[in-house]
């Protein structure tokens, strides 16, 4: 068995990718990762690429560009026109990222609105959201809907679309840890999504109905990009966290990306359901079908 193997073998298991991954100094690894990630030497980039190769399978043959400068250019590369395909029926909301999908299911109709991150770990979306006027009123309109968890795992293709034509209505940034948000991790650290940093989107459809979209930050991916908001969202940013936005996208036009990988959550009002064989565990590619409008 070559070191390669071993290596990804060693990550697979639980304890030790859980004592590797989260019981280390997250914030300060995860700054250190953000300014080692942008040096621009060919020497650091071709290591660090090989230590990556190491743990995981990193396809680079849809890539935009065919070299690049640094490591954090790869984490954030752009695809080749055309190789992702977006569903062009109108009833369909497409995934906005690569994904694996995680938990999924019906927002539950209690106060809080109950949805899950792993089986037995339930979290409210209270919790996630905030208690501001403009989440409550969130949650009130999507108790009832549905929610899908989507994982961007570290060699995936890092940035997220719009998942039909919407316009973006504003921002709220929640400053936070950066716990891992693996299976292995979301298993074991309750209400997980609502301690590390995040991003609520709040968006509405063309007909007018509410669109939720939650980006998540994690363990060396503490930093995300809106195009809508032209700073960078993480631990170093010290402006106001609630961001007025007028940003109007057309399905499947990119809204920004993450500085490696790690999860978005979307959320939908009642009538609008998981597309027939979206479930836990299946990859899906952005473009595909996520959602649908019931009539």
């Amino acid at each position: 068995m070559n070191i390669s193997r071993q290596l990804q073998r060693l990550a697979l298991n639980e304890d030790i990718n859980f004592l590797l991954t989260n019981r280390v100094p997250r914030a300060a690894l995860t700054r250190f990762m953000g300014w080692f990630s942008r040096i621009r030497h060919p020497w650091v980039r071709d290591v660090s690429m090989a230590v990556w190769r190491a743990f995981t399978v990193l396809d680079l043959s849809e890539a935009k560009k065919t070299s690049f400068d640094s490591l954090h250019d790869c984490f954030v590369r752009e695809l080749k026109p055309g190789v992702r395909p977006v569903d062009p029926r109108p009833e369909v909301l497409s995934s906005p990222c690569d994904a694996i999908v995680g938990a999924c299911g019906r927002i539950g109709d209690d106060p809080g609105a109950q949805v899950f991150q792993a089986k037995g770990f339930p979290y409210p979306l209270a919790d996630l959201l905030g208690q501001g006027v403009r989440a409550k009123a969130m949650i009130d309109t999507l108790r009832g809907g549905s929610y899908v968890t989507l994982r961007l795992t570290s060699s995936m293709y890092h940035r997220f679309h719009a998942p039909a034509a919407l316009s973006l209505e504003h921002v709220t940034y929640h400053c936070g840890d950066t716990w891992n948000v693996n299976p292995i991790a979301l298993k074991r650290i309750e209400r997980l999504f609502c301690k590390n940093e995040r991003a609520a989107l709040h968006a509405r459809l063309e007909d007018g109905t509410p669109l939720l979209m939650v980006p998540v930050a994690a363990i060396l991916v503490a930093s995300m990009r809106l195009k809508a908001v032209d700073v960078a969202l993480n631990a170093q940013y010290r402006g106001p966290h609630q961001l007025p936005c007028a940003a109007r996208y057309d399905k499947g036009e990119e809204m920004g990306w993450f500085e490696h990988g790690s999860t978005i959550l979307v959320f939908t009002p009642p009538g609008i359901s998981l597309s027939d064989g979206v479930d836990t565990g299946r990859r899906i590619r952005m473009g595909e079908a996520l959602l649908v409008r019931r009539s």
